[in-house]
């Protein structure tokens, strides 16, 4: 095992960005490289409401930002669960400005470590355009969503520009890097 790698042991990684930046992939390969891993995708804990669901839009209603608040919690509870019991857990979610301090913050466990994905806005829009699913509607555009990631969120952890970069060489950077992804506390 590597230093990077023993250095995840027991740790949270949160992977975040705009959707289509590739959180999904680089996420699932990270935690496949790890020897004891979790890959904790958090979109599924919003698609758990079966009834009552109110997704998260530019404009969002007291009631869809309580429960992406409540999707954050449950998500970090069960990152810290799996972590208190050795796991490395990879989790893979968009965090973005006002909630991603909450996010770290509700991580009991250490350590903590943050990527933030941020491929430019153009190879976001070629990303979508490429998959089958569908993460833009609702109101989003990519750039109203990359504005919200550049313009709105904190500037901690580590912030990779990955337009040009193949999934597993994101990961090799996130695993050279590992102290600027770390945060303190």
């Amino acid at each position: 095992m590597g230093v990077a790698v023993a250095e995840l042991e027991s740790a949270v990684v949160l992977i975040t960005g705009v959707m289509a930046s590739g959180k999904s992939t680089v996420a699932q390969l990270l935690a496949e490289r790890l020897p004891r891993s979790v890959h904790l995708r958090g979109d599924g804990f919003r698609r758990m409401i079966v009834s009552g669901r109110e997704d998260y839009a530019p404009r969002p209603t007291a009631e869809a930002t309580a429960q992406l608040r409540l999707r954050y919690r449950a998500s970090a509870a069960v990152a810290d669960l799996y972590a208190q019991e050795g796991w490395t857990v990879v989790v893979q979610d968009v965090v973005l400005g006002e909630h991603l301090d909450a996010y770290l913050d509700a991580v009991t466990a250490r350590p903590r470590y943050l990527v933030v994905l941020a491929p430019a806005p153009e190879a976001v829009a070629r990303r979508e355009a490429g998959r089958r699913k569908r993460g833009y509607g609702g109101g989003w555009t990519v750039g109203l969503l990359d504005e919200a990631l550049r313009q709105g969120t904190a500037r901690r952890g580590l912030w990779l520009d990955s337009s040009d970069e193949a999934p597993e060489q994101t990961v090799d950077r996130i695993l050279a890097d590992l102290a600027t992804a770390r945060i303190a506390g």
